[in-house]
């Protein structure tokens, strides 16, 4: 099942705003207790019959409002991007690192189309996990027995899987694909790791969703932080970033002016470019990086839509093994 998200927040605001409304007349018999002296005062008179028989009527139609809202609206979450069965891809497993912006790209996809999938996180030391393939990198993506690399290339092998039919290329969504894998993924890591606190925060969260032993953690966190607060110096430096906040600012609004007025950079509903900048963006979305960014640019609104979109993951929970 989709998730339930929009609806339920949607629901919860005319509820409440119901309520306030309902409190506004139900309040003065309150202030008249107050006045006459509080709790330890006269106690107001009863309310007439009439009134409270509205009051009931009146609560009763917020609920109903409110519920036949919701129904509405869970229908609207629900009624998108669902495969046909014969479309829907089989035996899909993932082979990634939880933090890494490529696989969460290829996961945000799996996820929008509402695709089941395994995971088996990559322990980055060892790779021991992926020492049958002869690509050393993640992500990698097993589908119907074939196995599948690079990002972009798993994405439109799979939109060839489940729309075979659709053969026009939208120049524009191509463009913007291209722009996250040439240049949004390359602000990334120089935020990630500005500073050495932020560099822990972000090998913290790696060290607690990674395929690592309980004493590899404590290394990872701290090697790594150390090494990845330097390369993130080198790798400033080679795509000529030299201020690493304005130019995550800079990409985020770049991105936000491409939308121009639209809900999506597909219109109603996503295409593979919104799903691409959602993806690499969601593993800093909740870091410090993440929360300056939706705090100086105007991003925050079209994420929401994307995460209420997305939805849920369609990630196979194991009953044991890795998380």
């Amino acid at each position: 099942m989709r998730s339930l998200r929009a609806a339920h927040s949607l629901a919860s605001r005319s509820l409440l705003l119901s309520a306030r409304a309902l409190h506004g007349a139900s309040a003065s018999p309150a202030a008249a207790a107050t006045a006459g002296g509080g709790r330890w005062g006269n106690p107001p008179p009863p309310a007439p019959a009439s009134s409270s028989r509205a009051l009931q009527g009146g609560i009763a139609g917020a609920v109903s409002f409110s519920l036949t809202f919701a129904t509405v609206a869970a229908a609207e979450v629900q009624a998108k991007e669902r495969l046909p069965a014969d479309l829907l891809p089989q035996n899909v497993v993932l082979y990634q690192y939880q933090a890494c912006p490529f696989c969460n790209k290829v996961r945000a996809y799996l996820d929008y189309h509402d695709i089941p999938y395994k995971v088996v996180e990559v322990n980055p030391l060892s790779k021991k996990e992926i020492k049958w393939s002869e690509y050393k990198k993640v992500p990698i993506l097993t589908v119907d027995g074939e196995n599948l690399v690079d990002s972009s290339d798993i994405i439109n092998k799979l939109q060839r899987k489940i729309s075979p039919d659709e053969e026009s290329t939208n120049e524009e969504e191509a463009k913007w694909r291209r722009w996250v894998d040439e240049h949004l993924v390359h602000v990334l890591s120089p935020n990630i790791y500005r500073s050495t606190s932020e560099a822990l925060e972000s090998f913290d969260y790696i060290a607690k969703h990674g395929n690592f032993s309980y004493t590899e953690r404590f290394a990872v966190k701290y090697a790594g932080a150390a090494a990845m607060y330097f390369v993130s110096k080198k790798l400033k430096k080679k795509y000529n970033i030299t201020d690493e906040r304005a130019s995550l600012y800079d990409a985020a609004n770049t991105w936000t002016e491409a939308l121009n007025g639209r809900n999506f950079l597909g219109g109603s509903k996503p295409n593979l470019a919104d799903l691409a900048v959602f993806g690499v963006l969601r593993p800093i979305r909740y870091l410090t990086s993440g929360k300056d960014m939706v705090a100086n640019t105007q991003i925050g609104e079209w994420y929401q839509r994307m995460e209420d979109a997305v939805g849920e993951p369609s990630r196979i929970k194991e009953t044991q093994g890795q998380e």
